[in-house]
């Protein structure tokens, strides 16, 4: 599996941007498909996450950030609105094809990682 993130750039506070997530390799319409995001000096988070159509998303996003799938293009995107410049951070996606619902938030439990794409936030 292959996963490719882009869509990053910079922004104003309250500005949107959407990053997409290209999968190759195989059909990941029954994998969990993530986003995390690694500000500098700080550890790799959690951020978004879609289990066939239920999503999951850590506090500091949620109303603000989309997670979406569409599994016809092995796509996946997340949708960032009212950006802050807490969000800066290279954003990456990733997934798990266990698809452990308890593990969704877990960074390890990603075993297929994209390169990753920079958001950054300006104030």
């Amino acid at each position: 599996v292959q996963l490719q993130a882009s869509g990053g750039g910079l922004v104003q506070a309250g500005g949107s941007l959407r990053l997409s997530c290209a999968a190759s390799g195989r059909t990941l319409s029954s994998y969990v498909m993530g986003w995390f995001r690694q500000a500098p000096g700080k550890e790799r988070e959690f951020v978004a996450a879609v289990r066939w159509s239920t999503t999951y998303y850590t506090d500091s996003v949620k109303g603000r950030f989309t997670i979406s799938r569409d599994n016809t293009k092995n796509m996946v995107y997340l949708q960032m609105n009212s950006l802050k410049p807490e969000d800066t951070a290279v954003y990456y996606c990733a997934t798990d094809p266990r698809s452990i619902t308890s593990m969704i938030r877990v960074t390890s439990s990603y075993d297929y990682w994209g390169q990753g794409t920079q958001v950054t936030v300006s104030s």
